[in-house]
């Protein structure tokens, strides 16, 4: 009798473990289409977005397949610069901007060590050895594999499931480098779901809500050509890309007797037509500009963001100042501010001033 009990209550427990494991595996059950697979193209196309981007230094190695770790130090024109974070490329290009007529030169203190796109780390010696690196990269401006127009907010929460649905490891991802070696290692057989919603951020700041993978997929496609990558060797381009009409409207109206630093119209120089005129920005969309006793009147206007942000300025006086510029640069180095305006290759007007 005693060992019926026993036998019977063995079988009940059996039965309401199995029970209870059978709604677990239910509740987790990851949905077939939702998984996110090896090779598949929105585990590519993840893998490519969270991709090293060797272009942020390319004003020192002038490569884009691979960035130099921090910190490093490098000379510029004679003075040494310890670099300690992207933000101190800004200080090389200050250096290189005290003169425009002047040769410039940039060599590194070795040993360094670079991050290759898929954020493995080789110790370099010398010149001859960065060069085999550089080499390896692909030309300038030429396309690559990784996107850089959209990027992910962290954490990001992966599930890994065996073939029973039941849940092994719980994954969370805090940077691109933890998200590109996560689907480096996604094998064949592994059952993956990522926890949605997650936040993407667009080219223009931006943020975008996504609820799953075929939503990520468009999203990461219909993004990745929608800014310039700025693959290209010219440290002096592209610096507005966070540019703001607020951060400019600021910086007008709130310092005063801005002067004209340099100025091209149809690559004529005019830098000292206009000097020892003080140009004065208001918030109600006017100016002024003074010189020998004389003012006279315009408007001005911004629009736009980035590097697509305007500055409409009309003052009728003075035609050679008049023109719908595109913010190139907002320069901060030492106690100048320096707004660069430009229109194509041939026209350049840069406000300075001292106020900064």
């Amino acid at each position: 009798m005693i060992l019926r009990v026993s036998i019977l209550l063995l079988f009940l427990t059996s039965l309401i473990f199995t029970s209870c494991r059978k709604e677990e595996t239910e509740f987790i059950e990851a949905p077939e289409d939702e998984t996110l697979t090896s090779n598949s193209n929105v585990a590519l196309l993840m893998q490519r977005t969270a991709t090293n981007d060797g272009s942020v230094d390319n004003i020192v190695d002038r490569a884009n397949c691979f960035a130099i770790a921090f910190p490093f130090t490098v000379t510029v024109n004679g003075a040494q610069i310890t670099i300690n974070s992207q933000d101190d490329y800004a200080i090389i290009e200050c250096v290189f901007e005290e003169a425009d007529d002047d040769n410039d030169a940039l060599e590194i203190v070795f040993p360094i060590t670079i991050t290759l796109a898929d954020y493995t780390e080789i110790e370099i010696s010398n010149t001859t050895a960065l060069n085999n690196y550089v080499n390896s990269c692909n030309g300038e401006n030429v396309a690559d594999d990784d996107i850089e127009c959209l990027d992910f907010q962290y954490p990001i929460t992966a599930f890994l499931f065996n073939s029973n649905n039941e849940l092994l490891d719980t994954i969370t991802l805090e940077n691109d480098g933890q998200l590109y070696g996560f689907i480096d290692d996604i094998d064949d057989d592994d059952i993956i779901t990522i926890e949605f919603p997650i936040t993407v951020i667009l080219s223009d700041n931006s943020e975008l809500v996504i609820n799953n993978l075929n939503a990520l997929e468009i999203a990461i496609e219909n993004a990745q050509d929608t800014c310039d990558e700025d693959d290209d060797y010219d440290y002096n381009d592209d610096d507005c890309d966070d540019c703001t009409p607020t951060q400019v409207e600021t910086l007008l109206t709130g310092c005063t007797n801005w002067q004209v630093d340099k100025l091209e119209r149809n690559d004529t120089d005019y830098d000292d037509i206009y000097d020892g005129y003080d140009f004065n920005f208001f918030t109600d969309g006017t100016m002024s500009v003074n010189w020998n006793a004389v003012t006279v009147y315009g408007t001005w206007t911004t629009s736009g963001f980035g590097n697509n942000l305007e500055v409409l300025i009309d003052v009728p006086s003075l035609p050679l100042c008049n023109n719908n510029w595109i913010v190139h640069e907002i320069e901060n180095c030492s106690d100048e501010t320096k707004i660069d305006l430009r229109v194509g290759n041939d026209d350049r007007l840069r406000y300075e001033n001292d106020c900064n």
